[in-house]
């Protein structure tokens, strides 16, 4: 959310400020413009003036504003226009010399030839004899024509007054408009957006994190829920806003029901255990009459497999019971207790451990003994010995258990999980063991996986997260 936050900023202030420098400069251009066309018509009233003076008095009044130093214009009389190397061209360039070329026809006649253009300071030229700026007195044109350190472009307008009479003007433009280049974003608009997007991101990470700390409770009793009873506290989710508060309420309402369903189903296994152990006990005794010995042991065999189905039924239901309290466990002690009896010499040591959990882990110890008792007991029973390898570490404690046996065919991986499932139909047993210790792996949020080695036997393997 936050980066998806951070993009629609950017994108919005990258539109705003495109858009607002665009207006910026439409408003510039137009005061460009103005202020060229005001220039040009100050040049006008200047070529107007000159054009009044008798022809001996128009090098006195040049010597006299030269004098003077300090003038708007650089103004001089030449027998030729001067050839200068010309700026190249750009949009605002461009729109003052039409600009001013415009005024300048329009109040001196459209026959008159006049040459505007822009000069750099280095290039620009003054008199007939080609003096460059810098090898003029300071007083002569420094003054109007330089501005350090922009060192801008020189508007130079050559007005050709009589045969071999050009007036030469040399002029900036006036502030803001000196230096004609377009200026990007301002530094202070540019803090502006800067500013604005940390203070808006800020709020909204805020917002963000107020809004999701009442949805991690509710997630983490989530994830416990399927350990024991955790309730969540209503007030726990206020500040989250009323759909959270509805969300809370209606985990609650689940809890309580699926808490309700699995205490009904067993008092439901209970009681079929009570109702059935009777009429079969009673069935056995009256088999027992009967001097028919062939028939007796029919009416045995259907009475064993009976109470039997009976039995893994209600193992099924004891082990993947949920009602046991969290608590920290020592899953070393659990597993030394359950390899102790096969270690050698008693156990001939059948079982080898290697390695060691390095936390306590919150669980429910019963359950997870049960858990690892049975992969140890199928290793046993299906491939004679168990070799047991513990990786521990801060996220998870994996348990992989390898024994000794033929394996399982690929295709049947995940069918053994299926209650009274075998893949070998003269052991004993109901076929529950890996469905159950599945069942609690999923109850403490972790998993167990099936995989042959290539040295053969079976590597099972039991991940419980620790988050």
């Amino acid at each position: 959310m936050l980066l998806l936050t951070l993009l629609v900023v950017l994108l919005a202030q990258s539109l705003a400020s495109a858009i607002w420098l665009s207006q910026l400069r439409a408003t510039q251009l137009e005061g460009l413009v103005t202020a060229a066309r005001s220039l040009a018509h100050s040049m006008s009233a200047s070529v107007s003036y000159f054009r009044s003076l008798p022809l001996a008095y128009r090098p006195l009044v040049l010597d006299q504003l030269r004098s003077m130093g300090g003038t708007r214009f650089v103004v001089s009389l030449n027998d030729k226009p001067l050839d200068m190397r010309v700026l190249p061209p750009t949009p605002r360039k461009t729109a003052v010399l039409e600009a001013v070329d415009e005024v300048l026809h329009g109040q001196l006649g459209d026959q008159v030839n006049i040459s505007v253009q822009f000069v750099s300071p280095d290039d620009l030229r003054i008199f007939n004899s080609g003096l460059s700026l810098s090898e003029l007195p300071r007083s002569w044109a420094h003054y109007a024509l330089t501005l350090e350190p922009v060192n801008p472009p020189v508007l130079v307008t050559q007005i050709r007054l009589a045969e071999g009479e050009w007036l030469y003007i040399a002029s900036l433009l006036p502030e803001p408009y000196t230096s004609l280049e377009e200026e990007g974003l301002p530094s202070q608009q540019v803090w502006f957006i800067v500013l604005t997007s940390s203070f808006l991101l800020l709020f909204i990470g805020l917002l963000v994190h107020w809004q999701s700390r009442p949805l991690k409770r509710l997630a983490r009793a989530a994830r416990d829920m399927s350990l024991g009873a955790t309730q969540v506290d209503e007030a726990k989710l206020e500040g989250g806003g009323s759909e959270v508060e509805d969300v809370g309420r209606a985990f609650n309402a689940m809890r309580e029901r699926i808490s309700r369903y699995l205490t009904e189903r067993s008092q439901l296994f209970s009681a079929i255990s009570h109702d059935l152990r009777t009429p079969i006990t009673r069935l056995r005794l009256r088999v027992e009459l009967l001097e028919d010995e062939a028939l007796e042991a029919k009416f045995g065999r259907d009475l064993d497999e009976l109470e039997l189905l009976v039995k893994g039924a209600l193992q099924c239901v004891k082990d993947t019971d949920i009602h046991e309290n969290i608590e920290k466990v020592d899953l070393n002690q659990v597993l030394d207790c359950l390899v102790e009896p096969f270690l050698a010499p008693g156990g001939n040591g059948r079982v080898t451990l290697e390695g060691a959990a390095h936390f306590s882990y919150s669980g429910k110890p019963l359950a997870l003994k049960r858990c690892m008792g049975n992969l140890i007991d199928n290793a046993l029973k299906y491939g004679q010995r168990a070799h047991l390898f513990v990786e521990d570490d801060g996220d998870a404690f994996v348990l992989h258990v390898d024994d000794e046996g033929p394996g399982v065919p690929q295709q049947r991986l995940e069918q053994v999980f299926e209650p009274h499932f075998r893949l070998a139909g003269q052991q004993q047993g109901y076929g529950l063991g890996l469905g159950i210790a599945r069942n609690i792996a999923h109850s403490h949020g972790g998993e167990v996986s099936l995989q042959n080695l290539r040295e053969g036997g079976l590597r099972v393997t039991l991940y419980l997260p620790r988050t």
